[in-house]
């Protein structure tokens, strides 16, 4: 039994000489493993021996020394306990450190990085590499950026978020000088159907829906030359469009086009609208026939307003409690709320006048002016002289002059003589001919068996949009 405990041991000496070149933990094992054989009754260890379970045994081992020793080609193999090892493989990796942070109100660039401990050599290297790329006079409160800065303190990399659609990026290029650049983004976009009734507001229709009044206000605009959403609703009218919503990461980041609206108006009549891309010329919606839906005036610079007075010649003034004429319309609306220009046209007038407040007036075609009473503040670049276009935002509703509350006092006269702006109709801006119009039919047939095949809200067509400087995506 001696001289087999001797041979015991000289298996374990020879295990261990070389597994340990090998893997340390599986020495630890081996050895607790044969510690346990050997700590086993005579009995069990002369039956043991006197099998074939040991030559099994050694010849397993001998053949997992030889795959070790093969693979690692009789080298050593790293491990936590070899502290050379452990050092040669931390100098393969450099040590990086990233600074994260975000734009708050009042920040400057400058003030943000220094908030979070940023050396100004590497504040130089961020503002010289971003310059042309990045305006940053016009950065928001929540820009988020993100600065990855190597073992010496110096730039390697940095991504500045301005918006899910406005990322940009330096990097570090081999020859060690930085770029700039703009990322590519990818998105989901969901092609989605959406129906509804009107029971006392568009806006409380859509609202339903959890969707963004953004949407609402888009969808008014479309039958805006056809409909005054703030006149003409009705209880019991019904809408229905199909339009697009675009996801980054599976968050939702904004609205893309409205392809096919529709409302069926007790007042009116059941108005459509199909989005139509003309090819180099701007976009618009069009009934079936062709006919653009834009026409030289929309209804309402207020899309979505209450009228809280009319057009009339004997009115009791609500401050000066006298009789006299309103030959215009009061549309209420919360403070601040934008407004357009109906038509195209030009500032003959914008400043302060008498009871009427901050007032603005612009000349359009074919001897019309039309007027706009007690604004809060005016748009930029809104003066005498200055040319506007149809749909451009001019000034804000307010309660300047003479006034009980924030509305707009909306007046249109023609040749000199006040009319009601809410009962004029007009021709449309424009209609499809020759080879424009066979393509938008084409199209109308397409975005129809679109709306026919889609459920509401529920089914949904996705697909993926890379973002990129030259393939940008438009949203409402």
């Amino acid at each position: 039994m001696v001289e087999k405990n001797k041979f015991f041991a000289l298996i374990r000496q020879t295990c261990k000489s070389s597994l340990y070149r090998v893997c340390p933990p599986c020495l630890a094992a081996l050895s607790r493993g044969l510690a346990r054989f050997r700590s086993h009754t005579n009995r069990h260890l002369v039956i043991f021996v006197n099998t074939s379970h040991f030559l099994t045994l050694g010849v397993s081992l001998a053949l997992v020394v030889a795959f070790f020793l093969s693979a690692v080609g009789g080298q050593p193999i790293p491990n936590k306990h070899d502290s050379h090892a452990t050092g040669e493989i931390e100098e393969l990796l450099p040590a990086v450190r990233e600074i994260v942070g975000e734009i708050q109100p009042g920040d400057s660039l400058t003030s943000s990085f220094r908030t979070n401990g940023v050396e100004e050599e590497v504040q130089a290297s961020v503002i010289s590499a971003f310059d042309g790329v990045v305006n940053f006079r016009e950065m928001k409160p929540n820009d988020r950026y993100t600065l990855t800065l190597d073992d010496d303190g110096s730039l390697l990399k940095c991504l500045y978020e301005s918006g899910p659609l406005e990322v940009h990026a330096i990097e570090r290029t081999p020859d060690g000088s930085l770029t700039a650049k703009k990322l590519d983004i990818s998105l989901d976009c969901r092609t989605v159907k959406l129906r509804g009734k009107v029971e006392s507001s568009l806006f409380a229709a859509f609202a339903a829906f959890k969707e963004d009044a953004k949407l609402t206000y888009s969808f008014a605009d479309i039958f805006a030359s056809k409909i005054d959403f703030n006149t003409e609703i009705r209880f019991g009218d019904t809408f229905e469009l199909v339009f697009e919503k675009y996801y980054k990461n599976n968050q939702f980041v904004g609205y893309g086009k409205i392809l096919v609206a529709r409302y069926n108006s007790k007042e009116v009549g059941s108005l459509e609208g199909f989005y139509f891309d003309q090819g180099g010329e701007k976009s618009a919606y069009f009934d079936h026939r062709g006919n653009e839906l834009g026409e030289s005036f929309i209804r309402s610079p207020l899309p979505m307003a209450r009228v809280s007075s009319g057009f009339s010649y004997n009115r009791r003034h609500p401050v000066l409690n006298i009789v006299r004429p309103h030959l215009g319309v009061d549309l209420a609306a919360p403070m601040g709320t934008p407004i357009m220009a109906p038509s195209d046209g030009r500032v003959n007038f914008a400043g302060w006048k008498g009871g009427y407040g901050k007032h603005i007036i612009l000349e359009h075609q074919g001897g019309l002016k039309t007027y706009y009473g007690h604004l809060s503040k005016f748009a930029g670049n809104i003066k005498a002289g200055t040319r506007v276009q149809q749909k451009q935002i001019i000034g804000y509703v307010g309660s300047t002059g003479i006034s009980t509350g924030p509305h707009l006092d909306y007046r249109m006269a023609k040749n000199g003589l006040f009319i009601n702006p809410l009962n004029i109709k007009f021709h449309p801006r424009s209609q499809l001919a020759g080879t424009k119009l066979v393509l938008f039919h084409q199209e109308f047939k397409t975005l129809t068996q679109l709306a026919s095949s889609l459920d509401d809200p529920k089914v949904i067509m996705v697909k993926n949009v890379v973002v990129t400087p030259g393939n940008p995506v438009t949203m409402l």
